[in-house]
């Protein structure tokens, strides 16, 4: 456990969030009190883009920052690096896991680097092109109960009107080691917008004017930007930072749970751990503040 600190021919609406809005705590469905982490650290100018991490013991933590291929291992409760390895040249990377003594690391182009051993100073770098039809990709996990990696796209994997609202995540089968042909979670954005109607969330709106009348509906982009399984529920937690948005699924992929997030706390929520215990690990990039650390003490229900 963690002991540390256009008018044509649409019109569009937006009512972003931060301004007024007020956040309700939902801990008993997330397991977590969002609106107040139990402890925040201020990570340094060397992760001011950090864009992922992913748990490696109680106390410590590797991540990645989006620009250099370096894999960083973090001591949070003495809140310093403790090692850093380059492991590539510089790049997109945006995704992060582990599975045993084994890294993963996702650059958004769909390339996958695996760094076998990566304790190790002679540790060894696989890199898999995985042919994901996406441009645009960030979160990465482990499903441990099938033996996977999870890929999110953060946008859109084909032109065309029966795209635009679709989202995916793709599977990569860490015995093939190749992408599964289809989606193994296919996301209908729709879906997601009647669910915070039902569920009357006060989110963003956009009207929409075409020929009819005008329609107003919770504005949603669901980009994804992280996403890891929690090890005591077995739920997919799901962050897009440009909505402010927490998304829990089944692993059916039914929606389960939309949380909104506050911007002065989730200013750019591009990562998300687990400890074994439940305990939850937040990572904002800095942009114009300090990049953070935000962890989360889990709540059994």
């Amino acid at each position: 456990m963690l002991n540390l600190i256009s008018n044509i021919p649409t019109v569009l609406t937006i009512f972003l969030l931060g301004c007024g809005a007020t956040f309700t705590n939902n801990e008993k469905i997330t397991g977590y009190n969002l609106s107040t982490p139990d402890k925040t650290l201020i990570l340094p100018d060397t992760l001011r883009e950090v864009s992922g991490l992913t748990n490696i013991d109680s106390t410590t933590f590797a991540c990645i920052q989006d620009e250099n291929g370096i894999l960083f291992i973090y001591d949070a409760i003495n809140s310093q690096l403790k090692k850093q390895y380059t492991f590539n040249i510089d790049g997109d990377y945006e995704g992060i896991t582990r599975v045993d003594q084994t890294i993963y690391v996702l650059r958004s182009d769909g390339t996958l680097f695996e760094i076998l051993n990566y304790t190790s100073d002679n540790f060894k770098l696989t890199s898999y092109d995985t042919g994901i039809p996406a441009n645009n990709n960030e979160g990465l996990c482990y499903d441990k109960d099938n033996n996977r990696l999870l890929v999110a796209c953060k946008g859109k994997i084909g032109k065309g009107p029966e795209f635009k609202d679709k989202r995916v995540i793709y599977g990569f089968d860490l015995q093939t080691k190749t992408l599964t042909k289809e989606p193994v979670f296919d996301f209908d954005l729709q879906v997601l917008k009647e669910f915070a109607i039902k569920n009357k969330l006060n989110l963003p709106t956009k009207t929409r004017k075409k020929k009819g009348e005008p329609t107003t509906e919770p504005f949603i982009k669901f980009r994804a930007s992280a996403i890891c399984i929690h090890p005591v529920t077995k739920k997919l937690f799901l962050l897009s930072a440009s909505d402010y948005l927490l998304f829990i699924f089944s692993m059916n992929g039914d929606i389960e749970h939309i949380e909104q997030l506050n911007p002065a706390k989730y200013n750019k929520a591009e990562g998300i751990t687990f400890y074994e215990n439940g305990d939850m690990l937040i990572t904002n990039e800095g942009q114009d503040k300090k990049p953070t650390l935000l962890y989360f003490k889990y709540s059994q229900k």
